[in-house]
C-alpha cells in the first residue's frame, strides 16, 4: 500500500487535461496529483479528469488534498471529474462529499464524452 504514487498528463484540447494515477493516494500521492493538477490549471485548464484506474486506495490525506483540488477549480470556474473508480474508493468520494462537487464516470470513454474533452 506504500507504492509512490505516478501521474502522467494527457493534455486535451486548448482546456481541458486527463490525469492519470498509478499507487497509492496518501500525503505524498495527493501532493504530487495537487502540483500536476495546480500546472495545468495555471497553464488554463479548465476541464480536469482524473483517471483513477491504477489506484487502489486512497487514504484520509490523499482526500482532504483532492477536496483542495477541487476548491481551488470551482474557484477558477472550472470543472473537475473522476472515472474509473474502485467501488471502494467510490463509496468513500460518495461518503466524503466529492460526488458532490466533482462528476464521477464508471469510465473514461464516458467522463470525455460528457465533458467534451477530445
Amino acid at each position: 500500500m506504500t507504492d509512490e504514487l505516478r501521474v502522467a498528463v494527457d493534455r486535451r484540447g486548448p482546456d481541458g487535461a486527463v490525469l492519470y494515477t498509478k499507487g497509492y493516494i496518501n500525503n505524498v500521492g495527493g501532493e504530487e496529483i495537487a502540483n500536476r493538477a495546480y500546472e495545468m490549471m495555471d497553464a488554463g485548464v479548465r476541464t480536469l479528469l482524473l483517471n483513477l484506474r491504477e489506484t487502489k486506495i486512497v487514504n484520509s490525506i490523499g482526500i482532504s488534498i483532492l477536496i483542495e483540488i477541487i476548491e481551488k477549480m470551482i474557484d477558477k470556474g472550472g470543472r473537475i471529474a473522476f472515472c474509473c473508480l474502485t467501488p471502494v474508493i467510490l463509496k468513500t468520494f460518495q461518503i466524503m462529499g466529492l460526488a458532490n462537487y466533482a462528476s464521477i464516470f464508471a469510465d473514461e470513454e464516458s467522463a470525455v464524452s460528457e465533458l467534451g474533452l477530445k
